[in-house]
């Protein structure tokens, strides 16, 4: 018989394309509001990769990425891309984006971002939400996708991605500690289910 295997809770981040300072700050708050306390806060990269973004948004774009204290299961990718995007309209100034969230999670071995786009190598979940693998772990960092973003691709927020991961794995290792230490007291008090303990 197959036994269905639960999945480890995943460390959810934000990539976010700004040009305004006040929107990037209104973003930020709002993002913990909905998502918890940040743990990892970057520096802010120049976003030079490509112009695409510039007739809605302006010149001069940056990128921060920011990581969320709190693991969460990894299906909660969707709902968080329609939180997001509805942050995206909230703080839209003529029907422009001021800030464009690029949500998603890493776990030991991959990173995944959400999408509102279809294409090839990209997974359906769910209410027009998309999941694109765009790196796995290997030899010490993670490698991009050949169809990731140019600016993931680069390297330029490798040291970042590793710190995040760092964060991930202790934060892991407490929370599968945690989970025995749980199991080990219900299991002596006669209750295995943990959902009560």
């Amino acid at each position: 018989m197959v036994k269905l295997q639960p999945p480890d809770p995943v460390k959810f981040f934000a990539a976010i394309l700004w040009a305004d300072l006040t929107a990037l700050q209104r973003a930020l708050l709002l993002l913990q509001e909905r998502l918890g306390p940040l743990d990892y806060v970057s520096v802010d990269y120049r976003f030079d990769v490509t112009h695409y973004y510039e007739p809605e948004m302006g010149p001069n774009l940056y990128r921060r990425l920011i990581s969320f204290l709190h693991l969460q299961l990894p299906d909660k990718l969707a709902e968080y891309k329609l939180l997001t995007t509805a942050l995206e309209m909230c703080l839209a100034r003529d029907g422009n984006r001021l800030v464009n969230v690029d949500i998603g999670y890493l776990d030991d071995n991959k990173i995944v971002l959400a999408s509102c786009k279809r294409a090839g190598q990209k997974i359906y979940l769910t209410d027009g939400i998309w999941a694109d693998l765009i790196a796995r772990y290997k030899q010490g960092k993670y490698q991009p996708m050949e169809w990731g973003f140019l600016d993931f691709k680069d390297g330029r927020y490798d040291d970042d991605l590793l710190k995040m991961r760092a964060l991930y794995l202790e934060q892991l290792r407490q929370w599968r500690q945690l989970g025995r230490s749980q199991g080990e007291r219900c299991a002596s008090e006669g209750n295995t289910d943990r959902t009560q303990s």
